[in-house]
Order: structure tokens, then sequence, then C-alpha cells
């Protein structure tokens, strides 16, 4: 097992409770973790790479890295192709991050988006967040994200799929249990806050609110964690709508005339 190694990447930044924990965590499991974060917080970043600038590594300790103004799907990628171009990954873990990734959440998230470039790569990844971002425990969290990496490891993952986990914030004792789940809707309701700067300038802040508390379709991921459940969600990376293929070639819309 201690020659397992692991990329660890987050979208938080390097000071993030949540990954400082886990990274503790798989260290004392004997885990060889290898750490790469961006050097501040890019949340809702998602999987986007930085292309029109040059980017640098910057070491904080003995396989502790940061990227100056990178995203996490850049720490992915140097991280693969730089840093462990000696001896590839066994596994990714993206987290834990500091706030949730339920429902629509994927297509924004920073987590999300480097746990999507890992499997791109090859490498069986897993995105751990908190279903809230009010008062995380998250020496509970690490602990039971350390299972699902165990089984990961043992056992690997489908081919390009990755797996989206959300933890409930309660108590260990409270935790019912894990529960494969399917991606919900949005968990949260939309909320642009108008601000007036000293000079009389207008700013605008796209956020969201707290989750909404109205009921969710049952074996969804929101639903899991309101009942107490650890979600697990298997993602692709095919995002095609087949189904949507066969009704549309009902429009013709492939006939060159017409």
């Amino acid at each position: 097992m201690g020659n397992k190694r692991i990329l660890l990447v987050n979208d938080d930044g390097y000071h993030s409770k949540g990954l400082l924990s886990i990274r503790e965590r798989l260290l004392d499991e004997g885990y060889e973790v290898v750490t790469v974060t961006p050097d501040r917080n890019m949340s809702g970043s998602s999987h986007s790479l930085t292309f029109t600038r040059p980017l640098k590594i910057e070491k904080l300790e003995e396989n502790f890295y940061f990227v100056v103004d990178g995203t996490p799907a850049d720490c992915v990628h140097l991280g693969f192709h730089v840093i462990l171009a000696d001896r590839k990954p066994d596994m990714l873990v993206a987290g834990i991050n500091t706030g949730p990734n339920l429902g629509n959440d994927i297509f924004y998230s920073g987590t999300v988006g480097a746990a999507r470039e890992g499997t791109m790569l090859g490498i069986p990844s897993v995105a751990f967040s908190p279903a809230s971002s009010k008062n995380p425990d998250f020496s509970v969290m690490s602990r039971l994200a350390l299972k699902i990496v165990k089984q990961v490891l043992d056992k690997g993952l489908p081919e390009k799929v990755f797996l989206n986990v959300t933890f409930p914030n309660i108590p260990l004792e409270e935790i019912k249990g894990y529960m494969l789940t399917r991606q919900g809707r949005s968990a949260y309701r939309e909320e642009i806050k108008k601000y007036i700067s000293p000079s009389k300038e207008i700013y605008y802040w796209i956020g969201g609110e707290e989750a909404l508390d109205e009921e969710c379709e049952k074996g969804t991921d929101y639903t899991a964690v309101k009942e107490g459940y650890v979600s697990i969600t298997p993602i692709r990376l095919d995002l095609t709508d087949y189904r949507g293929i066969e009704i549309l070639e009902k429009f013709r819309f492939t006939d060159i005339e017409g």
C-alpha cells in the first residue's frame, strides 16, 4: 500500500482546511501524496485550462506544490505531465472542497473539473465535497473519504467515469451509510448582489443561497445527503444524449435540402 501514489488537488488553494485534512489522513495511511493546488481560491473555474500566459510551479515542502494563479485543471495537467513525469499517480483526489457540489454545481465546480481532467488523463479520479459550507467537520469527512479511496485503489473505476462524492454535515454517528446516486437538479436559489462603491460605481456579485428546503427526487445526490447518506454519483465524460439523437433524427436536421 505504501507505494500507492495519489495526486491531490483542489480549487480552494493550499491553505484549505479540507485539503489539509484529507492530505494528513492519506499520509497517515501510508500513501505517497503529491499535492498540487492553485495559489488562491479558484472556485467556479470549472474545467478551464490556462492557454494565454505561462504558469509557474512553486514548492512549499516535500511533495507539496502550488501553481501560481493556475486553475484546478492546470494543477492536474502540470502535476501529471511535469511533477509526476517519472511515475504516474495511481489515483487523483480532488478536495475536500469547502462548499457543496450538488446537482448543476458539477458544471461550475473547479473540484469536479479537476476530477474530470484526471479522468481524461486516464487516472481513477474522485471529487469530495461537503453538503454545506456551514461548519463542515473535515476530520469526519476525510475519514469517510478514506474508505472510498481504498475501494477505488483496490477495484478501480469504470472506464471514462469519475465519482462526485458529497458528505452530509452531520456527526459521524448519524451517517446512515453510502448511497449511489444520480445528479440532481440545482439545489440553490441563484442570487446576484448589487454593490455601489464610494465613487458611485456599480458592481455585481454572482452567487447562490444555501440549499433550498423543498423536496427533491429520490435517488439524487441532494436528497441522499438530506437524508444522512454519503452521496456517490458516477459521472461520465461522454455527455452525449443518445435518446436525443433518436428524437432529433426524426426532425431531419441532417437533410441537405429543405
